[in-house]
């Protein structure tokens, strides 16, 4: 059984940073690319990372290229987002993706940026 958990949100002022991580299981992790999205009321879904398995290729939208990072540790079979600077707009729930078909979605860990 796939499993995706989100952990590392919270609220941090204006120009902060988080961590937010994504436990995968239950798939042969490093044989999937993984994506980041984010979820702000009344606003459509935003793919703000993609990493392929190994790692290699990284792909960000211009929202946030410069001030996020995709890593993943395949051996921990977890993806991460490393997000710095931020701004009151990247407020939103994180949630990560498993590629393929069928894809899988974790439930999410809410970012507040605020001061």
């Amino acid at each position: 059984q796939v499993g995706l958990v989100e952990s590392g949100g919270g609220s941090v002022q204006p120009g902060g940073s988080l961590r937010l991580s994504c436990a995968a299981s239950g798939f042969t992790f490093s044989s999937y690319a993984m994506m980041w999205y984010r979820q702000a009321p009344g606003k459509e879904r935003e793919l703000v990372a993609t990493i392929t398995g190994y790692g290699r290729s990284t792909i960000y939208p211009d929202s946030v290229k410069g001030r996020f990072t995709i890593s993943r540790d395949n051996a921990k079979n977890t993806v991460y987002l490393q997000m710095n600077s931020l701004k009151p707009e990247d407020t939103a729930v994180y949630v990560c993706r498993r590629s393929g078909n069928p894809d899988y979605w974790g439930q999410g860990t809410q970012v507040t940026v605020s001061s």
